[in-house]
């Protein structure tokens, strides 16, 4: 039996006894929860303007790992396999790996990701996937908390429940109880991006009037008199031969700037000193490094740490990495089922990742050394030893 009818032959549902009950007549019609926050906007711009969160979100994106999809039939591995490789992903990219990397993309930076399976015209496979825009799509409560209801607006309608609901991938990040949203990775990090901003910005313009060096030319009139009169044309004339000589100075030519009288010329904040901002920065760095799970090695953040605390963090980082492995296992399944099951193949589907290593290669090999070493010693002198290894 194909996959789609199975699904629209799904039995009822029993009643949440914890969930509160629609008062309102139209409440069904007024629930209507846009995917995409309006603080999408700012994630977008927090990641353009910081480029450490950007960095950190493409990394767990990179880190989190290549798939394998395994049949039940092994018949069918061969079709998986080209399905997984050469499957259509969007106007022009492939690959069932692309269509897992823009979708965690998105559940990371807002907390929601939505991808859409787009069956052939007969119905017998897939023609391609999909990652939607969150815009474009909306969510309401069903008939019980249970259930969801995705709309989408089509040809500039209102939006409306979609047709297919079963060909609509939906997934949120850590969604609070009796919430239908997810919460963004990037949610506790506005106020912190804003006071980090706030200083590499004063530290801009700071150096821009500073390095930028300004002078203040002051003619000071003698005690005579033909000063006092002509005070005003000799201070134009002045100003007149030092613009030019700047000027000059600009162009690569050098050009002397000589002066009558009593004529003082300073640099302007010469005595000023640039605040050390190396403090403050690194305390909101640490909170966003903090918040994003990626140790600061990686990010090219040199700071002090010693080899055992570099490698928890990366042990910390792996158990991060497996979380959002898990989450991408069940969508990843159900693309793969809705394949074999539209080309009327009965077999199912597993995802298994490659191991994440964010060790060093020599380390670990030692680490495994260590182990074999233990199990031959509590096993007993009868068992063999590791291959490669010799008594010392």
């Amino acid at each position: 039996m194909k996959l789609i009818d199975r699904l629209r032959s799904g039995g009822a549902s029993g009643t949440v006894q914890t969930a509160p009950a629609q008062a309102h007549p139209f409440e069904s019609w007024m629930g209507y929860t846009p995917l995409r926050t309006p603080d999408a906007s700012l994630y977008d711009a927090m990641r353009e303007s910081v480029p450490v969160i950007d960095a950190a979100l493409d990394k767990i994106v990179r880190l989190t790992g290549c798939f394998h999809a395994h049949c039940s039939d092994d018949a069918r591995q061969p079709d998986l396999d080209r399905f997984v490789e050469e499957v259509r992903v969007g106007p022009c990219a492939r690959g069932l790996r692309r269509f897992a990397s823009v979708y965690l993309d998105s559940l990371l930076t807002y907390g929601n990701a939505v991808g859409e399976i787009v069956p052939t015209l007969r119905g017998d496979g897939v023609y391609a996937l999909y990652n939607a825009r969150l815009t474009d799509v909306r969510v309401k409560r069903g008939g019980t908390p249970l259930e969801v209801v995705f709309c989408a607006a089509a040809d500039g309608a209102a939006f409306a429940p979609v047709r297919r609901p079963e060909l609509i991938l939906f997934t949120a990040l850590n969604p609070p109880a009796g919430e239908l949203l997810g919460t963004p990775l990037l949610r506790s990090l506005p106020f912190v991006t804003g006071i980090l901003l706030n200083i590499l910005g004063a530290t801009g313009r700071n150096f821009e009037r500073m390095a930028n060096l300004r002078y203040a030319v002051t003619y000071k009139p003698g005690p005579t008199g033909v000063d006092k009169a002509y005070a005003k044309e000799i201070a134009t004339s002045i100003a007149d031969q030092w613009g030019q000589a700047m000027s000059a100075a600009g162009k690569g030519v050098i050009k002397d700037f000589v002066a009558v009288g009593d004529v003082d010329i300073k640099v302007i904040d010469a005595d000023c000193q640039m605040m050390d901002t190396q403090v403050p920065v690194r305390q909101m760095l640490e909170q966003i490094v903090a918040k994003l799970g990626v140790p600061p090695f990686m990010l090219g953040l040199h700071w002090s740490s010693t080899e055992r605390m570099s490698t928890q963090q990366a042990d910390i980082l792996t158990s991060e990495l497996m979380s959002y492995q898990q989450l991408l296992s069940g969508v990843l399944c159900r693309v793969c089922d809705t394949f074999l099951h539209l080309n009327g193949w009965g077999c199912k589907s597993s995802i298994t990742w490659d191991e994440i290593n964010l060790q060093d290669e020599v380390e670990s090999a030692n680490a495994r050394l260590l182990s074999a070493r233990a199990r031959r010693l509590e096993c007993g002198c009868g068992c063999q030893k590791p291959e490669g290894e010799t008594e010392q």
